[in-house]
């Protein structure tokens, strides 16, 4: 990436966009969403979920996906994949080999996405929140099995070497949510280990309020240590009610309808011209990805910069005066 900071976005809708499925009417509509997103972003990240990428084993969705990532290079965007590895909407399947075969067809995937999309897409989310992974216990899943059997640096360390294997020229990220010093000890872990981790990946989903110009300058100090680049992979602010304090897992919120209002708007632009200040400012910050475009995504959130009927908000319009210096 270069070195002033770069707007991204979840790529997400890109997928139906390329598909040739959609009706006129739904064509159209998209269309009209994607000609605002680009107004904003040059960076896009494209869903990998092996549950859905793969669901059945052998049949992956890769002809939906590259056709996807080839509309966006042809739009000038660079794209991300995301992600290789993650105990959360992994493929079913795994459940049935076991722990030194999960292993292998965890390898296999890496090196078969990589491969497959090599000049396309060349920067990937290789593991996503490695953490907790070990410890996750909601349900039983492959990936959580071989890191435990591995242990967190060890796994990080094969799921990396199977990536750069694949392509060399790759850049390639750890990500995770947990932004304490957990993930600080887990990264020099990793170093130390002789991963070849080339961005510190930073989620700040922030549904339960804005961090606030003192958290957000503990995280940066906490992970400039390391002296590489960071990229705010996924970034949430919510135009409507917060998620109560006492929520542990942002998944267990349920509403029927979570939504945007009037003062919740204003208080989103206010919030991420605040964030994107900062982060201009830092010399290890090179991308900001904001998770959701439109409203009514990840968990239903209002935590686009647009409504669902495409309709801008305030913070799609401050977000481009910061873009374009005005």
């Amino acid at each position: 990436m270069k070195g002033e900071l770069v707007f991204g976005c979840g790529a997400f809708d890109a997928v139906p966009l390329a598909s040739g499925e959609l009706g006129e009417k739904e064509q159209a509509f998209y269309e009209e969403r994607m000609g605002k997103w680009l107004e904003l972003f040059e960076f896009g990240t494209l869903p990998f979920y092996w549950g859905r990428f793969e669901p059945e084993r052998g049949k992956p969705k890769t002809d939906e996906l590259m056709k996807a990532a080839r509309y966006l290079g042809k739009k000038g965007v660079k794209v991300k994949g995301h992600p290789l590895c993650w105990h959360t909407s992994t493929a079913q399947w795994l459940m049935e080999l076991s722990d030194e075969d999960i292993l292998g067809a965890q390898l296999d995937r890496i090196r078969r996405e990589v491969t497959d999309f090599k000049g396309v897409i060349d920067m990937w989310d290789v593991i996503n929140e490695v953490v907790i992974m070990p410890v996750f216990d909601k349900y039983d899943n492959g990936v959580t099995r071989i890191c435990k059997m591995l242990g967190r640096v060890k796994l990080v360390k094969k799921v990396f070497e199977a990536a750069r294997e694949a392509n060399p020229g790759a850049t390639l990220l750890i990500n995770d949510f947990i932004v304490s010093d957990q993930y600080q000890i887990l990264i020099d872990g990793c170093l130390n280990a002789g991963v070849e981790i080339d961005v510190i990946g930073i989620q700040s989903h922030q549904h339960q309020g804005y961090w606030g110009l003192e958290k957000l300058g503990e995280v940066l100090d906490r992970f400039a240590v390391f002296g590489k680049p960071i990229h705010f992979t996924e970034n949430t602010l919510v135009s409507g009610e917060l998620v109560p304090g006492w929520i542990k897992d942002l998944n267990d919120w349920k509403v029927e309808e979570w939504a945007s209002t009037e003062e919740g708007e204003e208080r989103q632009a206010r919030e991420l011209v605040e964030m994107v200040k900062v982060l201009k400012e830092h010399p290890l910050v090179e991308a900001f990805t904001i998770w959701d475009h439109t409203d009514g995504k990840w968990l239903g959130a209002p935590s686009g910069v647009l409504r669902k009927d495409n309709s801008e908000k305030p913070a799609h319009q401050a977000l481009k005066r910061i873009i374009y210096d005005k």
